[in-house]
């Protein structure tokens, strides 16, 4: 009797002794909750991508997300296909930044338009008429170094 109560006794201490572990490892680990009560890069792409929905366009579930700097443009390599018309909308936090959205084809010309940017925020769309591969590009013109978010919609 006196062993099952020890046993039961030392389950008890290492189920506690692993939460308090679990619990100090999740606070030491930063957070990475896109939907937090202040304002997110994600959270201000995903609210640019809602503004398209009035149109008949569905936001996509994924998703790029990262650091940019000044004058360091990011190329992302996307796989469009053809009759169907896509919205790339990014956003940051920085006020004093300036984004800038282009959209490439395969050949390295400029195709689709520019629709909106402003202080931390660019759009920009593309009706595609051949299948295929496709590039888009995020540059930060103005400000510092900035976490940003980048989301597509497509219709």
């Amino acid at each position: 009797m006196m062993t099952g109560k020890i046993v039961l006794l030392s389950i008890l201490c290492s189920i506690l002794a692993a939460s308090a572990q679990a619990e100090e490892l999740a606070s030491a680990t930063p957070s990475m909750e896109w939907n937090q009560p202040d304002q997110s890069p994600r959270e201000l792409a995903l609210r640019l991508a809602a503004g398209d929905a009035g149109e008949g366009y569905q936001v996509h579930d994924g998703f790029w997300s990262g650091t940019l700097e000044k004058d360091v443009p990011i190329l992302l390599e996307v796989f469009l296909f053809e009759g169907n018309d896509y919205r790339f909308s990014a956003a940051n936090t920085d006020p004093n930044s300036h984004l800038v959205l282009s959209i490439f084809d395969i050949w390295g010309y400029v195709t689709g338009a520019d629709y909106s940017h402003g202080a931390s925020y660019s759009t920009a769309g593309i009706s595609v008429f051949r299948t295929g591969r496709y590039f888009v590009r995020l540059v930060m013109t103005e400000g510092d170094k900035a976490d940003a978010c980048m989301v597509y919609s497509y219709k």
